[in-house]
């Protein structure tokens, strides 16, 4: 008898071992895999392997939207997948992603994140992380120039003011950089109480609201205060920043680690958006989420994946490592933020800003991130001197009037 129950142990054992199910997930290239990798075997993989769980990473190179695409119209998509913020109403609408509602919680998350990924009042997706935009400044230049540092009670005046200040100090010295792209431009758009779609899914250019914002971050540059990166032969703001002559770099915490390379003498500091005329900030939410296929067999152990994927361990873990900025709230009173380094106050700034203001998550609708290219247009022809405002504004809009008529038929 005891070898019969011996015999039956051992092979529930080998059942359990032969039972184990594989879980595809899709991702960016680069370093992402390499980041998988580590949390699965310092975090997350013993947890999920005596659930019967493997996960094997799949990276997708090149243009990962249009290769997600087409993966999820051949049927060959991952059961887990990323979903980047902007795209995310044009994958959500192809039918190919699960809606969430019923098999995560969501209440541990940052509101404005979960909003982002609910369409309909259905919830597809949860951030795995995230970043905002933050004021960057050169202390060295504010000292040099005996003006205050850019803070958070700064408005759109105060911080013009103190840009102008920076600028003054040489011809080759600027307040800020400033470039022609609705990646940065729209957070005053969104100060100023602007929203990019109405009710309808229209845009309006023409709102004064925009108008008064696109007029504040071009005149600016106009007037000499502030300059563009390609002038000072950079291809991006955190370049503009680290060759010294520019005050203030508008950025997220991405460019902590950029600077630390790039520009490890360079002594700065950071605080949140200026407030603008609505009274309050404006800012964006640069996300991807987890999504899972809809036609994936393996629906439990995805949720299971995508559980362990944004759990409090494993933004732990990507927090303390530079990561990236964790989704959950209660990640607000984490330890980290509170070293007083340089770059600990650099994220807190960034996590915070999540909550600070009109903040909108990164996304066109189902016109994609062709809806920013009349913006940026309009931006660099009026920076540019080539037309003025009204021009310029005119042209985008009929622009932008055409790009969704085509979304929508």
């Amino acid at each position: 008898m005891k070898k019969l129950a011996i015999s039956i142990l051992v092979l529930a054992f080998v059942t359990a071992a032969l039972a184990q199910t594989t879980v595809r997930i899709m991702g960016y290239g680069g370093e992402d895999p390499r980041i998988v990798a580590r949390l699965l075997d310092e975090v997350i993989g013993d947890d999920l392997a005596e659930q019967g769980i493997t996960v094997q990473y799949e990276p997708l190179e090149g243009d990962y939207n249009a290769a997600l695409t087409n993966a999820l119209s051949a049927g060959t998509a991952a059961d887990l997948f990323y979903i980047p913020a902007e795209t995310a109403p044009g994958i959500i609408a192809s039918g190919k992603v699960l809606p969430l509602d019923d098999l995560v919680d969501s209440g541990p998350f940052i509101t404005s994140l979960v909003d982002t990924y609910t369409i309909d009042n259905q919830l597809y997706g949860i951030a795995k992380d995230f970043n905002t935009l933050a004021i960057h400044y050169n202390k060295d230049l504010f000292d040099e120039a005996a003006v205050e540092y850019p803070n958070e009670n700064d408005d759109w005046d105060s911080f013009a003011n103190k840009l102008r200040g920076v600028a003054a100090l040489d011809d080759d010295v600027y307040g800020a950089c400033f470039p022609a792209e609705f990646a940065r431009f729209g957070a005053f758009a969104f100060a100023a109480g602007w929203q990019p779609f109405d009710a309808a899914g229209n845009t309006d250019l023409l709102d004064e609201r925009f108008v008064e914002a696109f007029s504040y971050y071009t005149d600016l540059v106009k007037e000499g205060v502030a300059v563009q990166p390609s002038d000072l032969g950079e291809g991006w703001t955190g370049g503009c920043f680290a060759t010294d002559n520019v005050g203030v770099a508008i950025e997220g915490a991405w460019i902590l680690g950029f600077l630390r390379d790039a520009a490890p003498n360079l002594q700065f500091g950071t605080t949140f958006m200026p407030i603008g005329p609505s009274g309050e900030r404006g800012n964006f939410l640069y996300t991807v989420a987890w999504g899972i296929n809809a036609d994936t067999a393996n629906r439990d152990a995805a949720v299971a994946v995508l559980k362990a994927l944004t759990s409090t361990d494993t933004q732990q873990f990507v927090l303390e490592n530079g990561l990236a900025i964790p989704s959950r709230t209660a990640l607000a009173d984490n330890p980290f933020f509170a070293e007083g380094t340089v770059e600990s106050e650099a994220n807190r700034i960034v996590f915070e800003g999540a909550a600070s203001g009109n903040v909108i998550g990164f996304q066109f609708g189902k016109v994609g991130t062709d809806w920013m290219a009349p913006i940026n247009n309009a931006l660099t022809a009026v920076m540019t001197g080539q037309q003025d405002v009204n021009a310029a504004l005119s042209a985008a809009q009929n622009e932008i009037d055409a790009l969704i008529e085509r979304a929508n038929r």
